[in-house]
Order: C-alpha cells, then structure tokens, then sequence
C-alpha cells in the first residue's frame, strides 16, 4: 500500500518535475556547455576546451570572485546582527504588532530594488540631500561615502533584510519558551541561554536566512553599479561584460559557472546541516 502511494505521488509529481527540469535546469545546462566552447563563438558545434578557466586564473576573474564572496559573507554577518533583535521581537514580543512589521517589510519591497538604490545614491552624494545640507547648515563640507566597498556592504545589507528577517523570526519561534525559562530558574544567564539555547535551537531560521541572503548578495551587480559607481567590480559584472560588451559568451558562462559551483557548493552543506521537515512544521 506504501509503494503504491508512493508511485502515485511520483507519477503525480512527474509532469511539474519535467517543467521545472526544462525551466531551471536547461538554461543552467546550455550555460555549462558553452562555457568549454573557444573564445567569442555563438553556437556548440565546436570542439570543447578549457581555455576560459585559464582566463580565470591568467586574467584575475578570481579577484572579483573573492571580492563578491567577502562581500557577501559581511552582508551575511551584519544581516544577522541587525535583524536579530526585530526577529526575536516578531517571533515573542510583539504579538499582533508583527503583522503591521511584516506589511512594512514587505511593502518595501514592491518597489524596485534599484529605485530605492538611487535613493540612497541622491541622499549620499556630495552635494545630496544628507552632505548638502550638512554643508548648508553648518558650512562643514564633507566627502562623499559612495563609491567604496562599506557603502557597497551597506546597500547589501539593506536590500536583502527581509530575506535574513522572515526566516530568522521564523527559526527564534521554533525555540520552546518553557525551555528558555528552566534555564533562567536553574541560574543560567542570559548569554548562556542565548548561546546555548537560542543559537541552537534556532539554528534551521538562522541557516536559511543567512543561506537566503549569501547567495543573493553573492550575486548581486546592482549595489556595485548604483553604491559603487562601478568603482568596485565584482563577480556579476565580470559576468555582465563578458556576455555584452565582451560578446565572449563562453567566456561568460565559464565565470557564471564558477560562481554557481561555489554557491551551489555552500548551500548544499548548510542545507544538509538543517531539519526541513522540522521548518516545514512537518514534524515536531
């Protein structure tokens, strides 16, 4: 009876899975195979080789590379320090008020990522609404925070707060209370009882928002673009130019499938670390 079900659940999965399967998983296959086609070609009918991975190393691609993950890994580290506290106030403390925080989060995000970049952009620049009118008031002129690798970290971490926030709240709302507070009456302190009970507990929210919000960063141009000025090259626009301005689409696809090996690498050993089930609310 099992195995019936189990056939039934398969056969009746099967049709969506082929859809995803040429959705998802087609593009990223074209993209693997042109990446060992020689330089400058549009098509695979050539003989495959390995050249653009020797670009990667002989032209300094890895620079950007490193750059984009560092970045990322900061963002990732800022995120949850940020969004910790507004998370365990969702998840314990503020009861009905999380719905008015989580409608302001989520409303954010219905406009454009790169609108409310250029925001930033108009209130930072010199002469912007913050430095011009610093200068305007108390004659101070200061130099502009733009265009530089904190102010890159920033908008990271601004653009992808909802994305750690959620799954964090989520993750503080699977620890117990009752446990929280018998190590309060037994005389543990509070630091012992968030790193030895909180942290723990959490552990499957905190994995997936900072998950969540790595590969998102790891991959993001507009922050470099719009915060850097493109003074900051990372990996996605080496990527960019490759496949644009460079028209090296095998060169491209080398680059994007070096990020995504790496990405895809990370996200597999977190997400065999965490219970899914247990997220899910599939099991207790």
């Amino acid at each position: 009876m099992e195995r019936m079900e189990q056939r039934q659940g398969f056969l009746s999965a099967l049709p969506v899975g082929v859809l995803l399967a040429a959705i998802f998983v087609a593009p990223l296959l074209v993209v693997f195979l042109f990446s060992f086609m020689p330089a400058r070609v549009f098509t695979l009918a050539h003989m495959p080789s390995f050249e653009n991975y020797r670009y990667f190393v002989e032209q300094g691609y890895y620079l950007s590379l490193f750059r984009s993950l560092g970045m990322a890994a900061a963002a990732t580290v800022l995120l949850f320090v940020v969004s910790y506290p507004l998370a365990y106030g969702m998840a314990k403390v503020f009861g009905k008020f999380t719905l008015v925080i989580t409608v302001g989060v989520v409303v954010s995000l219905f406009v454009s990522e790169n609108i409310r970049l250029f925001g930033w952009v108009l209130t930072l620049m010199k002469g912007g609404m913050l430095l011009g009118t610093l200068k305007a008031w108390t004659g101070l002129e200061l130099e502009s925070w733009l265009y530089d690798v904190p102010i890159i970290i920033f908008g990271l971490v601004y653009a992808y707060f909802p994305f750690m926030l959620f799954p964090l709240a989520q993750g503080i709302a699977m620890v117990p209370d009752e446990v929280r507070l018998a190590a309060s009456d037994l005389g543990a302190s509070r630091t012992r009882i968030f790193l030895e009970i909180d942290l723990p507990l959490a552990m499957p929210g905190i994995v997936v928002g900072g998950l969540l919000s790595f590969v998102l960063a790891a991959g993001a141009m507009a922050e470099s673009k719009l915060l850097g000025g493109q003074q900051v090259i990372v990996m996605a626009d080496e990527v960019e130019t490759a496949f644009t301005y460079g028209q090296n689409w095998p060169l491209g696809s080398a680059l994007s499938v070096i990020l995504i090996a790496i990405i895809g690498g990370l996200a597999f050993f977190a997400l065999r670390r965490i219970d899914l089930d247990r997220i899910m609310g599939r099991k207790a």
